[in-house]
């Protein structure tokens, strides 16, 4: 899955603020990400955020 730094990602499950929009902060075996809603930084396992991707949501420039 090509998900690059900077990218929004939207989540099959919410998080608990409500948000199911994260921006990707860092991407390697781990992702570093930030919920939208609240602010609040998670790292998890680059194989749980693949299955729980919806979409990716990405700028062309």
């Amino acid at each position: 899955m090509d998900v690059r730094v900077g990218d929004r990602i939207q989540t099959k499950k919410p998080h608990p603020c409500g948000a199911q929009v994260f921006e990707v902060l860092r991407v390697g075996m781990d992702f570093r990400i930030r919920c939208t809603g609240c602010g609040r930084e998670v790292m998890l396992p680059r194989v749980k955020i693949e299955r729980n991707i919806k979409k990716i949501l990405r700028e062309e420039a």
